[in-house]
């Protein structure tokens, strides 16, 4: 297969271990039959556990790496060894062209200082900026970027993600025309900071792009399912992203509380159980998982430390759907399209 349909796995991060990650890596190649895998870490160890998925080493290559890169390791550490991680190296086949895209579920601060210093930003970017997929009431998910990568941003960058952001929906979601909102205080024309109003005035023009502005949108409606991209500052779409992950295993700890208080809710949890079990199946994070560094010279696709086999396969996914749909093309041309017509 060609280097074009081929994904670097970091085997060796994730909290769930090894075993974990190629079941995971199996899982996706079962749904994407037509890509292959560099997999990236201790050949012996990752040789044995191949033994179990013979399908999977049929379309695998794998990377010996000596080292592995700490949960809890300094990204300026991390940095250090890049040569010799199982996280560096699978970045560096990106960098190399030896694969389409990387994925990893170590580390993220090591993951997107490597990845920032190895790939370079692309042409025409300032900063790349870290989006996900969160659920929502609508018929998709939403698009939310920058979840962490700058705690600061200026109208510019703003402007920017927004065009990354609809770009990416359009490979994930397909969507041909997101909607796209900024994240604020409020959702009247004059609320927010200068940075956030020149932003809004910037997409408002923007109207030869394929994406609809939709203007701002607070918090509380993240996840009605009213727009496709949310764009937000790494600062406060952090914070949006740790609150609605812990909202999620508030609701569902509470659930589970309320049940077990006595025999009469012990009763009304079977009687309720198919509703309950598609709620923990809407929230859980392994079905939303696989955040991505947009922005870069190449697909670097953070997954969930803890994810288990179907979140790092979901991951994977995600990875696939954007090498096929050459994202980072794509990203290129909107914004060149943006860039000149500005200067127009």
């Amino acid at each position: 297969m060609s280097d074009r349909s081929r994904i670097a796995v970091d085997a060796m991060g994730g909290d769930e271990g090894l075993a974990v990650m190629l079941a995971g890596v199996a899982r996706a190649r079962r749904d994407f039959d037509d890509i292959s895998f560099l997999l990236v870490g201790d050949e012996e160890a990752i040789r044995a556990g191949l033994a179990n998925h013979p399908n999977l080493s049929q379309h695998s290559e794998i990377v010996h790496a000596p080292d592995v890169i700490a949960g809890d390791e300094k990204p300026s550490q991390a940095i250090r060894r890049a040569r010799t991680t199982s996280m560096g190296i699978a970045i560096d086949c990106v960098k190399q062209g030896r694969a389409a895209a990387a994925v990893s579920a170590g580390n993220t601060g090591a993951l997107m200082s490597m990845a920032k210093l190895s790939l370079r930003t692309m042409p025409g970017i300032d900063r790349p900026a870290l989006a996900a997929l969160l659920p929502t009431l609508g018929d998709n998910d939403v698009v939310v970027l920058d979840l962490g990568a700058n705690t600061e941003c200026d109208a510019r960058n703003l402007v920017q993600f927004a065009v990354m952001g609809a770009a990416y929906a359009r490979t994930t979601l397909d969507l041909s025309a997101p909607r796209v909102a900024l994240l604020n205080i409020g959702s009247e024309d004059q609320k927010g900071t200068g940075e956030i109003r020149d932003a809004a005035q910037q997409l408002r023009d923007a109207t030869h792009l394929p994406m609809r502005f939709a203007g701002f949108v607070e918090g509380d409606r993240l996840s009605r399912g009213e727009h496709d991209v949310i764009v937000c500052d790494g600062f406060s779409g952090n914070i949006a992203l740790k609150t609605a992950e812990g909202t999620a295993r508030f609701v569902a700890d509470l659930l589970k509380r309320a049940f077990r208080s006595s025999v009469r809710s012990k009763l009304g949890f079977l009687i309720s159980r198919p509703a309950t079990e598609l709620l923990r199946d809407h929230l859980d994070p392994n079905n939303h998982n696989g955040a991505v560094f947009l922005g870069l010279n190449g697909l670097v696709v953070k997954s969930h430390g803890s994810a288990n086999e179907r979140g790092v396969a979901t991951a994977i996914g995600n990875a696939a759907k954007m090498v096929k749909a050459d994202l980072t093309r794509r990203i290129i041309e909107d914004l060149g399209n943006f860039e000149a017509k500005a200067a127009a």
